[in-house]
């Protein structure tokens, strides 16, 4: 699972003051920040994925699973499976077919009970401090809907995620569409949110599949503090 933050790491300095609007050269000081938050990890102090899988998954299928999903887990522990196709083969075995509200209604449980005791003080400082600038904020995730549509919606923030296939109600087993991971992480921010209609991006990550976010953005912070390849 992802390393967590240095719980005492200084954020880097920014700009705290309003834009300075008066520069008559051009527009760019009139336009908001972007400010782009990975969430298992950077957010909170671990993943949170498992959380929802283990509250919306059949207890049956549960006790079954630690054996038939063991080497799948262990070789993502090693480093020889990504955490790309570990997440969908997680998600193949434990929600196909189940009702698409069963684990909807298991995320927005999660989201309002257990994610608020996982968040970091600082990043929830940091969050409160861009939307008080009047930033657009958002959270850019590889984790499901289910599970941070509820927690972005409490926040006031936007939301890029990954999300599930259904047919007729129920969950196919299958992602709808890409993984919001790596680099479709870029991908989405770039076609939601073109680079020109904003002053400055700020982004905060903490694993291998935040670094094509961190490359979009002007201000790159990696699990607590500046990133390396930004200075």
């Amino acid at each position: 699972m992802p390393a967590p933050i240095d719980p005492h790491a200084d954020l880097p300095t920014a700009r705290m003051g309003p834009a300075d609007t008066s520069d008559p050269a051009g527009d760019a000081a009139a336009l908001p920040d972007l400010a782009l938050f990975d969430f298992d990890g950077t957010i909170t102090t671990r993943d949170t994925f498992p959380d929802l899988l283990v509250a919306a998954t059949p207890r049956w299928r549960l006790i079954a699973g630690r054996v038939l999903m063991a080497p799948i887990v262990i070789a993502y522990r090693l480093g020889l499976l990504s955490g790309i196709r570990t997440r969908a083969a997680l998600v193949r075995y434990a929600f196909s077919g189940l009702p698409a509200a069963r684990v909807a209604a298991a995320g927005a449980m999660l989201a309002a009970t257990r994610l608020p005791a996982l968040v970091r003080p600082q990043m929830q400082a940091r969050i409160d401090w861009h939307r008080a600038r009047g930033d657009t904020v958002v959270v850019v995730s590889g984790n499901l809907d289910d599970l941070l549509a509820p927690w972005c919606a409490a926040q006031g923030v936007a939301l890029l995620c990954s999300r599930l296939e259904q047919a007729d109600g129920r969950l196919t087993g299958r992602y709808a569409g890409a993984q919001c991971a790596g680099d479709e992480k870029a991908r989405r921010v770039r076609a939601a949110y073109p680079r020109e209609a904003f002053a400055q991006v700020h982004a905060y990550g903490d694993t291998d599949e935040d670094l094509a976010l961190l490359r979009f953005a002007d201000h790159a912070t990696w699990r607590g503090a500046p990133w390396p390849a930004a200075t």
